[in-house]
């Protein structure tokens, strides 16, 4: 009996300690020194209404918006259906999907190389970013939707193109949500 009195005490101890003590003290570090990334990094527009996160993608469909990558996640950027397609790079489902998204960005911009971020998603089918680039190669479509000069969207891009991680860790990259409130911001629709 007293083995087992012990054994309900250290349960006791435990779920309280590690499974109320701990997490709360973990939140409340977390909303002390990182306030807005412990909140889901929570873009707001100039009238303080939630928009998005940087943290996950989303779908532009006008012409006058900077588009992400292709997202395999649901029915296009689901955060409850996060993941790869996982279809192997001979699949006829993954080869026709890139010819078709080629074919219509070649349309968009003739001569030009397609980005390989405009046509593939990433693993998660969340990221809400694509490269300096696929930005760039956007740059006519967008111009010419919001009458803009190529110049000053290049400037916009360049301004919100965020460096390596650390300076050393993955590639330079642009959130496109906060790079097309920048283009609302300058260049209303």
């Amino acid at each position: 009996m007293k083995d087992l009195l012990t054994s309900f005490l250290i349960i006791m101890v435990m779920t309280i300690g590690l499974g109320l003590v701990y997490p709360f003290v973990v939140w409340g570090v977390a909303q002390v020194l990182f306030p807005h990334q412990a909140n889901g990094s929570l873009v707001k527009n100039e009238k303080g209404e939630v928009i998005g996160s940087e943290l996950i993608g989303q779908k532009f469909m006008s012409p006058g918006y900077f588009h992400g990558r292709p997202s395999a996640a649901g029915n296009g950027y689901d955060a409850v259906s996060s993941g790869g397609s996982n279809l192997g790079p001979t699949n006829q489902k993954l080869i026709d999907r890139v010819n078709s998204d080629v074919a219509a960005l070649a349309e968009e911009n003739p001569g030009v190389a397609i980005p390989a971020d405009l046509v593939t998603t990433s693993g998660s089918g969340l990221d809400p970013h694509i490269s300096p680039a696929a930005a760039e190669f956007q740059i006519p479509r967008v111009a010419r939707y919001r009458r803009m000069g190529e110049a000053d969207l290049k400037r916009i891009i360049a301004v919100n193109t965020e460096g390596r991680t650390f300076s050393i860790l993955g590639e330079p990259r642009v959130n496109v949500l906060k790079l097309n409130l920048e283009l609302d911001r300058l260049a209303p629709q």
